[in-house]
């Protein structure tokens, strides 16, 4: 396959086309205090789960403003996220789960996580809550030095934390995971896998993480090796995911086999198997096929796949 754009963006990404992260503004501790004092501050609440809050009757974010922060969360410190529309925006993350509780009837809202809400929200909206859940996620792991065992105190608006023993004073960085996802064909079939708690007819792309020393082409390689037993040639990039489930970054890939041999061999995947268009129409119509969720870059990978092959758009097969 040759490299390619996606017709769509990948659910959480895209983030940079609302969104000015003026991360080199982030140490200006007087110009950050002044945007969360602003009228047009918004706030994203996450509680200790990592869920935030949407309006109680709409499929949106519940964001507070300044006045609500201060009244509520005034001692609670807020990290910026970034400008977008010319509002700073601005994560409060909670340690109390009881209060996040019983937060819900205080903003007339409801608990929502980032799984759900990806399927539900604007795409702006949830690549900020993404962004947002990324950043809680490390900011609630990485508490002590993993040098000297000191504990952290955040900089930078909470894209930071430096270690507080003057000895050390070692700086740690929101951590990313890359994994790789990657759609396999051969000879005008693809390969697909399921594990054993997944619902019954689902089949989604392989995937898995990447390890220190190792390229992103190489990991793709030896994952669909690991997982299937099937030797892969050509890599090509597709396009990435920010997925903070908790703390990755899909990278998605097409890929060749040099044969349809399969050997599963960690005990990962209960199931690997060839599909050809034809196969996975029929399988959508008589309900044994359940594709990826639209929520990741898989969905994307076999749409794309679908479509480049034989015509048929995903979402309806019977177009093709």
């Amino acid at each position: 396959m040759d490299r390619v754009t996606p017709p769509h963006l990948n659910t959480f990404a895209g983030l940079s086309l609302i969104l000015d992260r003026v991360s080199e503004r982030r140490d200006e501790s007087l110009w950050v205090a002044t945007q969360a004092d602003s009228a047009e501050a918004r706030y994203l609440l996450l509680n200790p789960a990592g869920e935030t809050f949407l309006l109680r009757d709409a499929e949106t974010l519940r964001w507070l403003d300044a006045g609500e922060r201060q009244h509520w969360f005034g001692d609670l410190p807020a990290s910026l996220l970034g400008i977008a529309g010319q509002r700073p925006h601005f994560l409060l993350a909670l340690d109390d789960t009881r209060q996040a509780e019983a937060l819900e009837a205080l903003l007339d809202a409801r608990r929502v996580g980032l799984r759900d809400a990806g399927l539900r929200l604007p795409a702006p909206e949830a690549g900020l809550f993404a962004y947002a859940k990324g950043l809680a996620h490390w900011q609630r792991e990485t508490r002590y030095c993993c040098r000297c065992g000191a504990p952290l105190r955040l900089i930078a608006s909470g894209h930071r934390a430096q270690c507080t023993d003057p000895a050390c004073a070692r700086l740690h960085f929101p951590r990313t995971d890359a994994a790789i996802i990657v759609i396999v064909e051969h000879d005008g079939a693809c390969l697909l896998g399921r594990q054993a708690g997944w619902p019954p007819g689902r089949y989604s792309t392989l995937a898995g993480f990447v390890e220190p020393g190792e390229s992103l082409e190489d990991a793709v390689r030896r994952e669909v090796a690991e997982e299937s037993g099937v030797s892969v040639d050509q890599v090509h990039y597709h396009s990435s995911q920010p997925w903070p489930l908790p703390a990755s970054l899909m990278v998605g890939f097409t890929a060749t086999a040099h044969s349809r041999a399969i050997e599963l061999r960690d005990g990962e995947l209960e199931e690997a198997r060839w599909f050809t268009p034809q196969q996975i129409v029929a399988g959508l119509a008589d309900g044994s096929f359940v594709p990826p969720t639209r929520l990741s870059v898989s969905h994307q990978l076999l749409t794309h796949w679908l479509r480049e092959r034989a015509g048929v758009d995903l979402e309806s097969p019977s177009a093709g």
